[in-house]
């Protein structure tokens, strides 16, 4: 069967083997994703040749007004997204799904590097492409994502990566006695949420519930940590990262407004990679941005002190395959419910 049936424990087994086992193995799109995300239906598709899945999607459903719906793989699908005929083998089994829930289109955005090749090879195909000059409003997840590589590194071939700026502010932290611990209990939880929302509240954000990470600790309770930096009595910046089969994301994050000054957050990133390089990951995910300008986006500057050695990875953007047009063109061009879409998939 092309469609995954959650109910057959062997096959769910098998399915998740594949998942997370692939090079092309993403966060959102293990099946335990699918539980943070429990307010959207979702499915999961796959390729099976000679009795071994090649291939695989997960998809989250949406309804829109009218009774139709979007389906969405995030970070979908798993498998070489250059090889563009097993790419639509695998949308063909989605057809089930498509029909079964009336959807006028599914959106992909793999991790895959952007190319000029591939890019016109989905289009010549007739697939809706977002990526080059597209707009933060235009995009679900950003396609300029901050990675640094860990593998064969150490701690001090680590920080000689980084900015001499941010190796200075990590030291200090460090030198003027920030702490950084980690946990997964529900104190670093607190710890963590009352930062995250006086970071919401500084930077007028809206930012996810507290259900949203009980959620996601639920889901990977082997995988993710919630590391904190204090000084003395204040706590000063936190964030939820998972390593998942050796992709470390730093998934959420804030920082308080006390002591801004005594660069918590460099320190706490820094650790986090030692983390990563402890446990064998292959690479440290800072997550994307949609500038790349460190004059108008702080955000970027931050991240990019961290990248100055591994640089920018530039992702394909969005793909989508287009089933019913006319409503595509409605949604896509016409109508701001998309936005709130938009926000309620993103990861930031």
């Amino acid at each position: 069967m092309p469609v995954l049936d959650r109910t057959n424990a062997a096959e769910v087994e098998r399915y998740e083997k594949f998942v997370r086992e692939t090079p092309y193995r993403s966060l959102t799109q293990d099946l335990y994703w699918s539980e943070v995300k429990d307010d959207w239906g979702n499915e999961q598709v796959y390729v099976e040749r000679d009795g071994e899945i090649v291939a695989a999607m997960s998809i989250l459903i949406k309804s829109v007004p009218g009774g139709y719906s979007l389906l969405y793989a995030p970070r979908g699908p798993l498998c070489d997204f250059n090889d563009i005929e097993l790419v639509e083998e695998l949308l063909q089994e989605a057809e089930v799904v498509a029909k079964k829930h009336k959807a006028f289109a599914l959106k992909m955005d793999p991790e895959q590097l952007y190319t000029e090749e591939l890019d016109a090879l989905y289009r010549d195909r007739g697939y809706e492409v977002t990526n080059v000059g597209a707009t933060k409003e235009q995009l679900i997840q950003p396609r300029f994502n901050m990675i640094v590589h860990l593998k064969d590194e150490d701690p001090e071939s680590l920080m000689l990566k980084f900015r001499g700026r941010t190796r200075s502010k990590i030291r200090r932290a460090a030198r003027e006695g920030v702490e950084v611990s980690y946990g997964t209990d529900e104190q670093y939880l607190k710890i963590f949420y009352s930062i995250y929302e006086e970071m919401g509240k500084r930077n007028q954000i809206s930012i996810r519930s507290y259900e949203y990470f009980i959620k996601i600790l639920k889901a990977f309770p082997n995988d993710a940590r919630i590391y904190v930096a204090k000084h003395e009595e204040d706590y000063l910046a936190a964030a939820v990262t998972i390593n998942y089969e050796g992709k470390l994301y730093y998934l959420y994050a804030g920082s308080s407004n006390e002591k801004r000054n005594m660069n918590a957050s460099h320190l706490l990133n820094y650790e986090m990679m030692l983390w990563g390089i402890e446990a064998g990951a292959d690479q440290y995910d800072l997550g994307g941005v949609f500038i790349l300008d460190g004059e108008k986006d702080g955000l970027f500057n931050f991240k990019n002190g961290f990248c100055q050695q591994d640089g920018v990875t530039h992702y394909i953007g969005e793909v989508d395959k287009v089933y019913r047009p006319m409503v595509y063109k409605m949604f896509v061009k016409l109508v701001p419910k998309l936005q709130e879409i938009r926000k309620s998939l993103s990861l930031g």
